[in-house]
């Protein structure tokens, strides 16, 4: 999967590889950064991949929760209610340019994320399995946009950017997308049923008691931070050995080291740290605190299990 979509994203094999271990972690993705660098594409490129349902939404200001999740009509033929479902029904859902949406609407998405269900009009909706949530955003435009609120922010598994490309691979760009993006040249190769079996197969890694233990100090030592007002909640750790156990899988092991741990933490843990209002106004950023995390945090030595 990480080959086929490296036919579009060009010189980002580490991105794409974040985006297919959030995919059969069971996860969702925030991918963050400025306009044209392939953020859409990238979803996409996924979707064209596994060979299930797709789903796009466009956020604007005017955007309402029920074009998100559905809405119960009535149908005068059946002489009763009807629930017609959003686009959010789909195994993968493209959430472009997220903030730009009002916080009402952007919460509609937060328990179809954490609990794969919606409820309208009083009636539970289950959601389709797989399911992950790819949420696009530019972070340097602020005028007619609106934050992530906190709690739904944690709701995703990754945050991670594209970035600019290296010069060779930009000249590449141009050679085979100068007239379109070559998604059309991408067709399956996985089904849904293939991600769930892939799902399942992570469950399988083990963790030895060593690297739970450094998980938990991570934790720790990010809650004891000076500069940290929130550090990592119990979901953050569950998160990042989640990820770390896809890691550990796609390198062909069945346990996790703490190279995967090390190798993860900024995308699972950066955007759940909330800063002091003094470190914040001193230019520290939460990459960095995961960095300090990373360097003062004892590593185990790393044996099979």
């Amino acid at each position: 999967m990480v080959d086929n979509i490296a036919h579009v994203i060009q010189g980002k094999a580490d991105v794409v590889e974040m985006l297919v271990l959030c995919l059969v972690s069971e996860g969702h993705l925030l991918i963050e950064d400025r306009p044209g660098v392939g953020k859409t594409t990238m979803a996409k490129a996924l979707a064209t991949s596994v060979d299930t349902t797709f789903g796009r939404i466009q956020f604007t200001p005017d955007l309402l929760p029920s074009d998100v999740v559905g809405v119960t009509v009535w149908d005068r033929h059946a002489n009763q209610f009807v629930f017609r479902p959003g686009p959010v029904f789909s195994s993968i859902v493209l959430a472009d340019e997220i903030n730009r949406a009002s916080p009402k609407t952007q919460s509609a998405l937060l328990e179809a994320m954490a609990e794969h269900q919606v409820t309208v009009d009083g009636r539970t909706h289950p959601l389709h399995s797989p399911f992950i949530v790819i949420a696009t955003q530019n972070p340097i435009e602020h005028e007619g946009t609106y934050a992530l609120p906190d709690s739904q922010l944690d709701r995703f598994l990754m945050r991670i950017s594209v970035g600019y490309p290296a010069r060779e691979d930009e000249i590449s760009i141009l050679d085979t997308h100068g007239e379109s993006d070559g998604l059309e040249k991408l067709g399956p190769v996985v089904n849904g049923r293939g991600v769930l079996a892939m799902a399942q197969a992570v469950h399988q890694v083990h963790v030895a008691t060593a690297v739970k233990e450094y998980l938990v100090d991570l934790a720790d030592a990010s809650r004891r931070h000076p500069s940290v007002w929130v550090g990592m909640s119990p979901r953050a750790t569950l998160a990042l050995q989640r990820v770390s156990r896809a890691r550990a899988a796609s390198l062909g092991r069945n346990y996790v080291t703490p190279d995967d741990v090390k190798a993860l933490a900024q995308p699972v843990l950066a955007h759940r740290l909330l800063l002091t209002p003094e470190a914040s106004l001193q230019g520290i950023s939460s990459e960095q605190i995961v960095r300090e995390l990373l360097s003062h945090v004892p590593v185990p030595v790393p044996s099979e299990p």
